[in-house]
């Protein structure tokens, strides 16, 4: 008998690692998690000391190493810029992380993306997003 080997997994703006515990409990094997807050990272490196955990702003991240390694790229991205119980300033809040996120996911190739965010980034006001 045959087995697959474990789907991979890079992982933006992993936080304390809610969705990466998620993915591993699903038999998904983590190549990284990237992360900017040090604190989130010192949580992700005390409970996984095995996980690779890149602790770095996604505006700077070179995700070209990964292309090749990656089936799927997950991103928790910041959602004040959409959320209607902020400004909704999209592209012109400094917090958006999209623009960041669709260059890894060009420079990864990978086989599929998963993208969370609030409910707010299908309302009207962004609906030529991104541009």
């Amino acid at each position: 008998m045959k087995f697959m080997s474990a789907i991979s997994v890079l992982e933006l703006c992993a936080g304390a690692g809610g969705q990466a515990l998620g993915f591993e409990q699903a038999g998904f094997a983590h190549v990284g998690l990237v992360e900017l807050d040090s604190h989130a990272c010192k949580t992700l490196r005390f409970n996984r000391p095995k996980w690779n955990v890149i602790e770095e702003n996604l505006n700077t991240f070179d995700a070209k190493p990964f292309r090749g390694r990656v089936d799927v790229v997950a991103a928790g991205l910041p959602c004040p810029p959409f959320s209607k119980a902020g400004k909704q300033l999209g592209k012109l809040d400094e917090r958006n992380l999209f623009p960041a996120a669709l260059r890894i996911i060009e420079e990864v190739q990978p086989r599929a993306v998963i993208i969370e965010n609030v409910r707010g980034i299908l309302d009207a006001v962004f609906e030529d997003y991104p541009n």
